[in-house]
């Protein structure tokens, strides 16, 4: 069957897979992600000024999957919504944006990319606020049920989430909250791109290596080389070239999915050297 490009995206939840982190991918009559979106630069943000509607779906299913996550956790945080409000709030902001072209007016002269687009967020939130209880939320549309507990998982920390606070007005922390998500949001993606190449090239323990020493939030410590090496059978000179191997791996594909998410190549070495602290060439 032929794809529909008229037709809206709908938000779904992926597989309960450990290293998957909860992303979400929109389901449309052919399924892009953020790792399947072609690594052209700046593909994804100039694909959503488009002239093609085709080529603006295929942007925006991969920009959903890329700020999913920063958009929900925003929106229980510096809004002060609960789950169920949160979940509504994050498909229809993407919903409204697609239907729009809102985020396909982007100016590269005036800000980076993520700042527009938490600040047509913040837009859309006020709107929402002055409109409660006049409209329903969605237009009428249906959108496929999502699970956001791996990022409430995230979140259950924060005192900032507490349901019935007001909400604060937009401050000079709110670009920085926003950031901290994307990123975090940005290395998980880059994790789960890691395993799964690492699975395809058969190098599996490498992962698995670095899955220990890096990433396992162990309360007693994390393993050293030697454990390590008699844990999966390997030199103590493996490990360290494992855990180098990953590290190398997982700093490419973060910044492969970085670039396409910038919209110039300064806004894109401006990112990378802010998080990274690299200048990339």
């Amino acid at each position: 069957m032929e794809s529909d490009p008229n037709r809206r995206p709908q938000l779904t939840r992926r597989g309960a897979d450990p290293y998957d982190v909860g992303r979400i991918v929109v389901l449309t009559p052919g399924r892009h992600s953020l790792a399947s979106f072609p690594a052209t630069r700046h593909s994804i943000v100039a694909g959503l000024a488009s002239p093609d509607r085709e080529v603006r779906r295929i942007a925006f299913d991969a920009l959903v999957s890329a700020y999913w996550r920063p958009v929900y956790k925003y929106v229980r945080i510096k809004w002060r919504a609960d789950r169920d409000d949160a979940a509504d709030l994050t498909q229809e902001f993407f919903a409204r944006s697609f239907e729009r072209g809102s985020l396909g007016r982007f100016d590269a002269k005036r800000a980076r990319f993520r700042t527009f687009l938490r600040v047509c967020l913040d837009g859309f939130m006020a709107n929402e606020h002055k409109a409660a209880g006049r409209i329903k939320r969605g237009g009428g549309l249906e959108f496929v049920s999502l699970d956001f507990a791996a990022a409430e998982s995230e979140l259950a920390d924060r005192s900032a989430t507490l349901p019935g606070e007001a909400a604060s007005p937009p401050g000079a922390d709110d670009d920085g909250l926003f950031r901290q998500e994307w990123v975090r949001a940005l290395f998980a993606d880059g994790v789960a791109a890691l395993r799964a190449s690492c699975d395809a090239a058969g190098k599996t323990t490498q992962f698995l290596v670095f899955e220990r020493y890096d990433l396992e939030d162990d309360t007693d410590g994390r393993p050293t080389y030697a454990q390590l090496a008699a844990e999966f059978g390997i030199p103590v000179t493996q490990v360290t070239n494992y855990l180098a191997f990953a590290r190398r791996e997982l700093r490419r594909l973060v910044l492969e999915r970085l670039q396409t998410l910038c919209a110039t190549d300064e806004e894109f070495r401006l990112e990378a050297r802010d998080f990274l602290g690299v200048d990339p060439a």
